[in-house]
């Protein structure tokens, strides 16, 4: 067997805590999978709780001291976008040393110059656990699914925000009953802004455009919305349609550009991303004349993500060592976004008003202004001088269409609320 590839870790949380137990439980398999030994030579953590599960030998009490440490990769599950995080990986590829790292907002910003540093010094910058820990989807993109080309993706890429809806739709309760119950199970942070907010989904569909396109991760080009606004009521009045409500990463290639957002959206009953519930993550690629791929698995959690940790490593000692984002980082294109607005689908709009005389037709003649065709409608119920919903679904027509008639509605004396608008997903 080759020389022994020698790991340090920094960081040693709920990954980085399963990487270590891996590494030690199932190294003889895994080394035997690698070619060669696999050895941690250095470990740290702002914890120093942590080093007891490890070798006294290996621990390391500073981010400078993994860089500089005797390893051949260093493994980056400190997080953070900007700081400590980029710093580590950028100290690490300029001593020589390859880089695994699952973390989404760090690569979704810096991945390209860090991609170009790696492909300078000929080293690896891998980031598979970044995305949907257990599904191997950034593989997938970058070594198998680009003969033909990706046409679009659609996932589920947030476990947090898929386990609320599922709950919502099954319980009828509130965003913020289940978001509670997220929270107290552990599947929400204390903080759910960048999870329910849509911006951990944006991080992870930006490395999943830069891998599918060739062009680089562009989170300021991106339009995010999250799911806090969704009622039980607009669960139910989907499944009455024939839909459930996901949050989706959405990416495709339009006529007008790439269409790149983040946003609730209507997902057919019955199609594989809308069966995928709880806390698991699903994707489809379309890849043109071969097909759409469908992938489902847990989208974190110790041993999913630390599986695709390993997995990156294992690839590594066998010498895989390929671009970052499966071509050069220096030929990556500048992303040509769709203009905003131009995204069109049908579309779910429901308005909380007034029950009145008059005010359907009002609302109607706001749509018409706006060309917003109407398929189908459900008012059900009177409640003379009351508040009562009004339900929608449209024809075809651009988000700003529909935007725009909705601003005007809102204006309404007549409407009580701000009104709902969620895109209709055919597939």
């Amino acid at each position: 067997m080759n020389a022994p590839l020698k790991i340090a870790i920094a960081g040693l949380g709920t990954v980085g805590g399963g990487v270590v137990k891996a590494l030690t439980a199932r190294g003889e398999a895994l080394s035997g999978r690698a070619g060669r030994k696999l050895e941690i030579v250095a470990a740290c953590d702002r914890d120093e709780s942590k080093k007891s599960g490890l070798d006294a030998r290996v621990w390391v009490n500073d981010l400078h001291a993994i860089a500089q440490s005797a390893a051949d990769v260093v493994v980056e599950l400190i997080g953070g976008e900007n700081g400590a995080a980029p710093s580590l990986v950028e100290e690490s590829l300029k001593a020589g040393k390859h880089v695994v790292t699952a973390n989404k907002a760090m690569m979704a910003r810096h991945g390209v110059r860090l991609a170009v540093l790696a492909e300078e010094k000929n080293l690896a910058l891998k980031f598979e656990a970044a995305v949907a820990g257990g599904i191997p989807i950034v593989k997938s993109l970058r070594e198998s699914l680009f003969v033909y080309g990706v046409s679009a993706i659609r996932g589920i890429l947030n476990g947090t925000c898929n386990y609320i809806l599922t709950q919502m739709e099954a319980t009828g309760r509130s965003f913020e009953e289940v978001l509670k119950d997220a929270q107290r199970l552990g599947y929400a942070e204390a903080d759910p802004t960048l999870d329910v907010g849509g911006g951990d989904t944006a991080h992870k569909l930006a490395l999943l455009t830069g891998l599918a396109f060739g062009v680089k991760p562009d989170l300021d080009g991106m339009a995010v919305q999250g799911i806090a606004h969704i009622t039980p009521e607009d669960i139910s009045f989907a499944r009455e349609f024939g839909y459930r409500i996901k949050l989706l990463g959405i990416a495709k290639i339009t006529p007008q550009g790439l269409d790149l957002r983040v946003q609730p959206a209507m997902v057919n009953a019955g199609t594989p991303l809308a069966d995928v519930d709880g806390v698991f993550n699903g994707i489809v690629a379309d890849t043109k004349q071969a097909g759409p791929y469908f992938f489902e698995g847990r989208g974190a959690g110790e041993a999913p993500t630390a599986n695709a940790v390993i997995a990156d490593i294992v690839d590594i000692a066998r010498g895989n060592r390929g671009p970052a984002f499966g071509v050069p980082a220096a030929s990556l294109l500048t992303l040509t976004a769709a203009p905003a607005g131009s995204a069109s689908s049908p579309f779910y709009l429901r308005f909380q008003v007034l029950d009145v005389p008059g005010v359907l037709a009002e609302i109607a003649g706001h749509l018409a202004k706006w060309r917003v065709s109407i398929e189908s409608m459900i008012q059900r119920g009177r409640a003379p001088g009351e508040a009562v919903s009004i339900v929608m679904i449209t024809h075809e027509t651009t988000h700003a269409a529909v935007a725009g008639a909705l601003e005007t509605i809102a204006a309404s004396d007549k409407v009580v609320a701000p009104p709902c608008m969620i895109p209709m997903e055919a597939k």
